[in-house]
């Protein structure tokens, strides 16, 4: 039996997707655990790009279940257009698609919450996609959300909806939000929508433990990356669920005691979208040839992403937060051109060097990134497909972040490709790959 969590060793969009679709084929179920259709995974089969906000990555793979957890929030109206993208592009959806009873409900105005939020006076500006996951989620928090077996049941769900509404209605009276909201007409259209996803919402956690039980292998997905974590991430710069290892268990119904292995992914540098601390960021040109080189914009907002070093001491937490098994690098055919790539080792704050992660994001923006050169290969990586076959300096880079890091690199991309992609021979990724692939 293997059950291996997936997830962003950094601030996210580290290539999970394209990871959890290469190795989903060796699993029977792909589940996702947290996070909403603010988060997208970018997978490219041959020359076919499909971005996935909300369903899992495993839904590309033909006889792959996919499931999406009771920890994820979900948006319908995004939902069902995905499903329709989905299909026209010919993946087959339908009996192979399972949504949590337990996960709740996104409504509009819940959007309009979010960016009433974001622009109010004296507030810390997070930089977020106004998408509704925050207010979704304090919503559930403060136990007045909406679930998807509610939705489901017409005559609680009125009387739910109706409730909630007028609370919405009064926190925008009380904000003068002037925008109008047709809360009767919300009310239908999600009933409309109900009637469409009915025959895909279940007991996923049911189903999982169950599945585990007959021993089917389980790839738990993640969105978003550790350094968004609510709990552990740079707070408030963060995203409003567990990103890290530990959500995989709250978001699916599935115990800790069933894991057995847990799989971070980074990228060869580092990025990150929005507000909050960045101490590797790179602010001159080197930046802008990562961004250009690296196609460094949002799957889902198109915003551009901050571009910087990699980053030690913060890959040190957060293997240390998840309890990495292995490391995937991606992108390392990004500083295919650079003779000399920085990496941050350490940090320095008030003239102490430290790699401890400081807790507030004030402390954080006062770091100042202690660096070594390490020496670039001008030679090109891309489509690489065997880590003997990399050039040694690029060899080398990968072994000198796996001894500062003390984690394992167990695969190497060199390229958006299911087939440029290499898993180290003897690594602990390929032994939990290949107890994944025992009977199929």
């Amino acid at each position: 039996m293997s059950n291996v969590i997936v997830l962003g060793a950094q601030w996210g969009d580290e290539g999970k997707g394209k990871i959890v679709d290469l190795f989903s084929d060796r699993f029977d179920i792909v589940a996702r655990y947290q996070g909403g259709h603010n988060a997208g995974h970018t997978v490219f089969i041959g020359s076919t790009k499909y971005v996935l906000k909300l369903i899992p990555s495993g839904i590309l793979r033909p006889g792959v279940k996919a499931v999406i957890g009771n920890g994820v929030v979900i948006d319908p109206a995004a939902l069902i257009q995905e499903m329709q993208t989905l299909r026209g592009a010919g993946v087959e959806i339908g009996g192979n698609l399972l949504i949590s009873d337990r996960a709740h409900v996104i409504f509009p105005f819940h959007r309009l919450i979010e960016k009433m939020s974001e622009a109010r006076e004296n507030r810390i500006p997070i930089g977020t996609t106004s998408r509704g996951i925050g207010p979704c989620y304090e919503d559930k928090i403060g136990r007045r959300g909406i679930r998807m077996a509610d939705l489901l049941d017409r005559e609680s769900f009125r009387l739910l909806f109706d409730t909630l509404a007028e609370d919405k209605q009064i926190l925008a009276e009380t904000f003068q939000l002037e925008e109008p909201v047709d809360y009767a007409r919300i009310r239908d259209q999600y009933e409309q929508y109900a009637d469409c996803i009915r025959p895909m919402v279940a007991d996923t956690a049911r189903f999982l433990n169950e599945a585990i039980r007959g021993g089917q292998r389980i790839l738990f997905e993640g969105a978003q990356g550790t350094m968004l974590d609510i709990d552990h991430g740079t707070y408030p710069f963060v995203t409003s669920s567990s990103a890290a290892a530990g959500g995989a268990c709250t978001g699916t119904g599935v115990a800790p005691t069933k894991i057995d292995g847990i799989v971070g992914v980074s990228k060869a540098y580092i990025t990150r979208v929005g507000s909050g601390p960045f101490p590797s960021e790179s602010l001159d040109e080197a930046g802008e040839t990562i961004r250009a080189r690296g196609n460094e914009f949002g799957a889902v907002t198109g915003r551009p992403r901050r571009c910087g070093w990699f980053d030690v001491p913060l890959l040190r937490y957060t293997a240390t937060v998840n309890g990495f098994d292995s490391l995937i690098i991606t992108k390392l055919d990004v500083l295919d051109e650079l003779e000399e790539i920085p990496v941050c080792v350490a940090y320095r704050v008030d003239g102490v060097e430290t790699s401890e992660m400081p807790a507030t994001f004030r402390a954080m923006q006062a770091i100042e990134p202690v660096f070594e050169n390490r020496p670039g290969w001008r030679t090109s990586t891309k489509g690489i497909s065997r880590y003997g076959g990399l050039p040694p300096a690029a060899r080398d880079y990968i072994q000198y972040l796996e001894s500062r890091t003390g984690v394992e690199v167990g695969c190497v991309s060199t390229g958006p490709e299911r087939t440029e992609t290499m898993i180290r021979s003897g690594s602990r990724l390929e032994a939990l790959l290949g107890l994944a692939q025992e009977g199929h």
